[in-house]
């Protein structure tokens, strides 16, 4: 990963590392300073500038102590997912369509690009709980076409309940993931709402 630095670089990037792990904030010029026994903190600032250049680290400007990693840098992706009512995971049942709020997400976490259309829906019922997806959940949904497998929140012949989405011989229909629940054909309609891309869960 760290290639083309010298071994002195590698000291400093591993020390800007472990001191963010340990305290949580990145090491002032000053303490960098006197952990190497630089000459003076302007020598300091030249290793951070170089390490810069080679594109290692990237400074904020106007943050004394502001040095993040580039591949660090997504996790500050946090969005506000907009929540709309509830959704059945059970028999299908009428999803309420008023907004309930948000929830604020790290998209890089969960794997998201900033750029998906994406919103949340709290789940009700457990015919999905053998996809580990519980009554009281959260479930984040983008809007996209779904593919064989997705897991989906689909309004079927006027109901929204939330399934499995499965194709057979070109056929969809949604699978309840609880051998309790039916599978469910439409009779008329299946459209998608939007796919599972993430679940929340409040901790106990």
């Amino acid at each position: 990963m760290h290639e083309g630095l010298t071994q002195r670089q590698k000291e400093i990037v591993e020390y800007l590392k472990s001191a963010q792990r340990t305290t949580g904030v990145m090491p002032s010029t000053r303490e960098l300073q006197h952990y190497f026994g630089f000459a003076s903190q302007t020598a300091a600032m030249s290793h951070l500038r170089a390490l810069e250049r080679k594109g290692v680290i990237q400074r904020l400007p106007g943050k004394a102590r502001a040095v993040v990693f580039p591949e660090e840098l997504d996790r500050e992706e946090i969005v506000d997912i907009p929540v709309y009512g509830q959704i059945a995971a059970g028999m299908a049942g009428e999803v309420e369509q008023e907004r309930l709020g948000c929830v604020s997400v790290d998209i890089a976490s969960i794997g998201i690009p900033r750029s998906a259309r994406t919103f949340a829906l709290k789940v009700r019922g457990d015919s999905m709980v053998d996809a580990h997806i519980c009554h009281g959940d959260t479930v984040i949904l983008e809007f996209r076409e779904p593919r064989d497998r997705d897991i989906v929140a689909a309004l079927i012949d006027g109901e929204t309940t939330l399934k499995r989405y499965i194709v057979n011989k070109g056929k969809p229909f949604l699978h309840a993931e609880n051998e309790q629940f039916p599978d469910l054909i439409p009779a008329r309609e299946l459209i998608i709402q939007g796919v599972l891309v993430a679940l929340l869960r409040k901790a106990a």
